[in-house]
């Protein structure tokens, strides 16, 4: 019978040396979910505004051209940047983080949320992706919002983004102007 060391109190040894190597286990798995996913790696800021893409993880896209190129994007405005700009190139695949997992999925078969309470990246008006339709339904009870496919979405980042620019050059002209902070 085990005692409280975990030990055999009959035979004095470990029951199973499985149980001794699992913290080890648990370690590396927590070190490899705590490194950066392959495509933040590859591109760690937005091609477009620059912004960090780990930091924006929940709302980062990858494009995959036919060519075999990728650009990474940390929205859905940047990604309809370069998908605006890079208008003979064809997309082989376009990938989205999911908002709650930050795992990439399928753009076109993921759920979007449009709008909501909690503010968007890159925009006025939020555009989130989820794998699933029951996070997705699970968000908008929480926090607002509609459901729409990723062409309603795509349409809707075209649709807001003179306004969306226009709000990014004023703040990025209010930040340089700012005075710099004291030491």
């Amino acid at each position: 019978m085990p005692g409280a060391s975990g030990r055999d109190l009959e035979s004095g040894s470990f029951p199973d040396r499985r149980f001794a190597v699992s913290p080890a286990i648990l370690a590396v798995a927590a070190l490899v979910a705590a490194a950066p996913a392959a495509d933040v790696q590859q591109a760690p800021s937005c091609q477009h505004c620059g912004m960090d893409r780990e930091r924006f993880g929940h709302s980062r896209m990858v494009i995959e051209y036919e060519d075999g190129k990728s650009v990474g994007t940390c929205s859905l405005h940047c990604a309809a940047v370069e998908l605006a700009v890079a208008i003979d190139r064809v997309p082989r695949r376009i990938l989205v983080a999911d908002r709650d997992t930050r795992e990439l999925v399928d753009a076109e078969r993921a759920v979007w949320v449009l709008g909501g309470k909690e503010p968007g990246v890159m925009t006025g008006r939020a555009k989130w992706a989820f794998r699933d339709r029951a996070a997705a339904e699970a968000f908008v009870a929480r926090a607002g919002g509609e459901l729409v496919s990723f062409e309603d979405a795509i349409a809707a980042a075209y649709q807001d983004m003179y306004r969306d620019t226009r709000a990014i050059r004023e703040r990025r002209r209010a930040h340089r102007q700012a005075p710099p902070p004291r030491p």
